[in-house]
């Protein structure tokens, strides 16, 4: 069997990077972690393609090799996901659709075609799969409750990555997540109880990207890296153990809960395991807007204290906003900017509120009537409900805040004032744990190679109006923080994508608002409906069913 692996188009987001990442002689910020996991549950007698569509395009040739199709991503991928299904149907393809975006909203991919559907977790759903196309069965739905323990996971195929084209690599640690935020759909898709895999199966997964010769950023793609602190803390010891055996190959990225800070044993572990940066889900400085969505982690210590104490640390911060809760005040996108630079977070990621399939939030929503039509959901999409307060006001605040967090020299100024923050951290006095945070990019193929630190001080040193504040900076690092340099430029780097982003956000959010006044669209949501044929062709299959259902 040949297998083409096909992952879609990620549009221009925060978290595609992709201005950044080429001016550091990359293509893509990271890989495709799903079907490169997806390959390792699939028969190894099977020939398998990877054609990352982010770095590559699909051939006439690799559609003519493929005797199936598989793909997976999410939500905000729906444009290129759905035109890529197209594309393989028309040349007569069976495709295989499995991730979040298909296990929340499977009619999308039944309306175009797909063949088959596997759903929830690839652990239990693959044999499914498998089972039913060695028996001959021509389409099916393969769909399981049952939460898989993550220590029968299997190495993923890195070995089908280009891994020159990234800037990181990925690796999953846990699933799930012990919080009950009303707006994320994370417990719906993989439980209130985080699982983890051993420390032995995430050695074996270091030591595959190692010997295949990746050496600088790993992110832990958990959603809440630390959601089980009894199996993480021992986990971390065992990390600190294989980077030093190692030399410290890899240095940490991931997304956490900001109770983190309230635990010291555990910052000490990750610093010492050299996770150099975190992810925290903020959402809002205001108080009722976090205890009204159940982000009531948030609210338990002032979280400037929270977040001083992790850069206290060493530990890099990277904080995610929202606007547009239920309830929210005025100007909720200054106190965003403010919070922000008080706090000297530099980047930021900050997104209008929007309702995702099958959480808490939707269904309220659902139930209030309040859900609009909304063909995406990412970062430059407006609401998809009907907020408590005006559309254009709430479009406004967002469009201004995220213009001034992303002015250049607001942002330098966030950078360096983060990163002097982060050097004075007690870690940094102990040499072997500085030198081995120094290095972190510290190869030919990344960013101490000549060409791209001129690409970098040609842009923010010479070209861009923010030059003087640009070395300014450098300067002062250099006498108080040597060891962040690295980190200091890698940043700036980073201006260039938020300085295009920040311009298409403007355009396209100011875009939809015009459009909506224009149209008046603000219409309630239905649900895609198959029709009752459709329907009768369907077959679903479920591990705790001994016969196939037919709807």
């Amino acid at each position: 069997m040949r297998a083409l692996l096909l992952y879609p188009i990620f549009p221009s987001s925060f978290w595609s990077f992709e201005k950044a990442v080429e001016g550091l002689g990359k293509k893509a910020f990271m890989p495709p972690l799903s079907l490169v996991t997806v390959a390792s549950l699939l028969p190894q007698s099977w020939d398998f393609r990877l054609i990352d569509h982010n770095i590559e395009s699909v051939s006439e040739e690799d559609w003519e090799w493929a005797d199936l199709v598989l793909m997976s991503g999410m939500i905000a991928q729906k444009k290129d996901f759905l035109e890529q299904i197209r594309e393989a149907k028309k040349r007569g393809k069976k495709v295989v659709v499995g991730g979040p975006y298909a296990t929340s909203l499977p009619n999308d991919f039944l309306e175009v075609g797909v063949d088959y559907l596997v759903l929830d977790e690839g652990e239990y759903t693959i044999p499914l799969f498998l089972e039913a196309l060695e028996n001959g069965n021509e389409s099916g739905i393969f769909r399981s409750k049952e939460k898989p323990d993550l220590s029968i996971s299997v190495i993923p195929r890195f070995d089908l990555l280009k891994m020159d084209a990234y800037f990181v690599m990925a690796i999953q640690y846990s699933r799930g997540c012990p919080f009950k935020c009303e707006f994320c759909d994370i417990i719906i898709l993989y439980g209130r109880k985080p699982r983890t895999k051993t420390s032995d199966q995430i050695k074996r997964e270091l030591n595959a990207m190692k010997e295949l010769g990746w050496r600088g950023g790993i992110f832990f793609v958990d959603d809440n890296f630390i959601g089980n602190k009894r199996t993480v803390k021992p986990f971390l010891e065992d990390l600190i153990v294989w980077q030093k055996d190692n030399g410290y190959p890899f240095s940490f990225y991931t997304e956490a809960s900001i109770d983190m800070a309230h635990d010291d044993e555990l910052l000490k572990l990750m610093v010492y395991s050299k996770f150099s940066t975190v992810f925290i889900g903020i959402e809002t400085p205001d108080t009722d807007s976090l205890k009204l969505t159940l982000k009531n982690q948030n609210t338990k210590v002032p979280m400037n204290e929270s977040l001083q104490k992790i850069a206290g640390y060493g530990i890099r911060i990277m904080g995610g906003f929202i606007i547009g809760f239920d309830g929210e005040k005025k100007d909720a996108g200054e106190r965003v900017y403010q919070f922000a630079v008080e706090n000297s977070i530099p980047g930021v990621t900050f997104s209008m509120l929007q309702a995702l399939p099958g959480t808490a939030l939707w269904d309220r929503l659902k139930n209030e009537s309040r859900l609009l039509d909304a063909a995406n959901l990412n970062q430059t999409t407006l609401l998809n409900f009907i907020p408590s307060r005006p559309v254009e006001e709430i479009s406004e605040e967002y469009v201004e805040t995220f213009w001034k967090l992303y002015e250049p020299k607001n942002y330098l100024t966030r950078v360096y004032k983060h990163f002097r923050m982060v050097g004075k951290a007690e870690v940094h006095s102990d040499p072997k744990i500085r030198k081995a945070l120094a290095n972190t990019h510290k190869t030919d193929k990344n960013l101490n190679g000549l060409l791209i630190l001129l690409k970098i001080f040609w842009k923010q040193g010479l070209y861009r109006n923010t030059r003087v504040i640009f070395w300014k900076y450098l300067w002062q690092m250099w006498k108080h923080n040597r060891a962040g340099i690295g980190n200091y430029l890698s940043y700036a780097a980073f201006i260039e994508h938020f300085v295009y982003y920040r311009k298409m956000v403007k355009e396209q959010i100011e875009e939809q608002v015009s459009y909506r006044k224009d149209t008046e669209t603000d219409i309630p949501q239905n649900d895609i409906e198959l029709s009752e044929e459709k329907k009768s062709e369907i077959i679903w299959y479920e591990p705790e069913l001994e016969h196939e259902k037919v709807i």
